[in-house]
């Protein structure tokens, strides 16, 4: 269980980076900014991703996010401090643009480097009874009926595998883009060699 919930705030993290770092990229936020926005969008992407199942199986919005919010902070909190700071100590990291392997495979490291230290914190909650262990117990309790059918079932293996293969797509895309040939400045006349 520790594992799966584990999965479940890293993906949430991972959306909020990422669309964090575009929004911050396409405004031309400076690197604070986009931290600030990044980390913010983590969390509101975290909560959201545990708030779903609890809405599906019944609760209403204000029980489902008293309880999102005990059982995830400090998960939330482990994966932003531990993958911001690997991210700052990556030379090239902080400045790499969207459309540079730099950051893409930064990322990767980051976000692999906070699951593991996310990991004990959601077995040492666990354990306790708290952390998921607070959610776990209205997941499913009752069938979806009604709108709450329409809210969507997702599954952590799912998030996983569509935030892998973003991060997968970005860095090709980026290794794509660097051997792409420069093409000559506006005057100039291409050299065939």
């Amino acid at each position: 269980m520790a594992l799966s919930a584990t999965l479940h705030c890293l993906t949430g993290c991972a959306i909020g980076e990422i669309t964090g770092l575009m929004i911050g990229t396409a405004l031309g936020l400076g690197t604070g900014w986009t931290v600030v926005l990044a980390v913010a969008l983590a969390f509101l992407f975290g909560y959201a991703l545990s708030t779903l199942p609890l809405l599906r199986s019944g609760l209403t919005l204000g029980a489902a996010l008293a309880l999102v919010l005990a059982a995830d902070t400090l998960s939330i909190a482990t994966m932003e401090v531990v993958d911001n700071a690997v991210m700052a100590t990556i030379p090239g990291a902080m400045d790499a643009g969207l459309v540079n392997p730099v950051f893409w495979v930064s990322m990767m490291i980051a976000l692999t480097v906070a699951f593991f230290a996310a990991y004990p914190v959601n077995r040492w909650l666990m354990a306790r009874g708290k952390g998921h262990a607070l959610t776990h117990e209205h997941h499913g309790a009752a069938p979806a009926t009604g709108a709450r059918r329409w809210i969507p079932d997702l599954s952590t293996t799912t998030l996983v595998g569509v935030i892998v293969a973003f991060m997968l797509g970005g860095l090709v895309v980026s290794v794509a883009a660097d051997l792409e040939p420069e093409a000559p400045a506006p005057g100039h006349a291409a050299k065939n060699f």
